[in-house]
């Protein structure tokens, strides 16, 4: 079962019943999840991974979520078919038996 259609669809009609779609251009849409990816990031500023609180985690997660799926959606995107062509493409820059245990960038591999 793919739930990715259906939370974009579920998104889209939060979106519609709010008449928001005129503000959900590609540069907002781009820009809104760079705000919110940030937002995720603070909550993890100066202290220990393991102090996050889990509860605002969730929500800012789903809003980086949201934004990225709706960009998507704007670009007719398959996320799932986007997500596993990227491993694709980082399984062959990163092999095992160069990048196990390693943080380095492929190029430096």
């Amino acid at each position: 079962m793919n739930d990715i259609p259906s939370i974009i669809q579920e998104l889209i009609k939060f979106r519609n019943e709010r008449d928001w779609e005129q503000f959900h251009n590609s540069k907002d849409l781009a820009l809104a999840l760079s705000i919110e990816a940030a937002e995720l990031n603070e909550l993890f500023l100066w202290k220990k991974a393991e102090d996050v609180n889990i509860d605002k985690l969730k929500q800012e997660l789903a809003d980086v979520f949201a934004y990225a799926f709706l960009l998507a959606e704007k670009y007719n995107l398959d996320v799932k078919e986007i997500v596993l062509q990227k491993i694709t493409q980082n399984a062959a820059n990163y092999p095992i038996d160069k990048a196990k245990g390693n943080a380095t960038k492929y190029d430096e591999l």
